[in-house]
């Protein structure tokens, strides 16, 4: 989009004011489908540097994640937790993943997350 839909900045801006992180979203962005539930990016970032940090590979680069987050302007991305990316009948990654969407790049959205088979 070339300019961000009002109303998914909106939602992005509750969400991020920590009153609730219950809800899910389907995105269209860049062909890929994305569904899952949005969470703050103070907690996302949080949960993405504890699973970092984890990791044997890849702790170093936990404290990148632990850094202060926002300017106060409205939201620019969702941060989903939690969610999949459906490609045909399959959700990869199959326990869920903890993705980044830029807002601007959303051509399309749904509210709740869509199902899946892995059939």
């Amino acid at each position: 989009m070339s300019k961000p839909d009002e109303l998914l900045v909106d939602i992005a801006t509750l969400v991020e004011s920590g009153q609730s992180n219950q809800m899910s979203l389907t995105v269209v962005t860049g062909g890929a489908v994305i569904t899952g539930r949005l969470a703050s990016e103070a907690v996302w970032r949080q949960r993405v540097s504890e699973v970092l940090a984890d990791s044997a590979r890849l702790g170093e680069f936990s404290p990148v994640f632990t850094a202060t987050a926002r300017d106060g302007g409205p939201p620019a991305y969702l941060h989903f937790h939690m969610a999949r990316i459906l490609q045909g009948t399959v959700g990869i990654p199959e326990t869920g993943g903890m993705y980044r969407v830029a807002i601007a790049d959303v051509s399309a959205w749904s509210m709740g997350d869509f199902s899946y088979s892995d059939h």
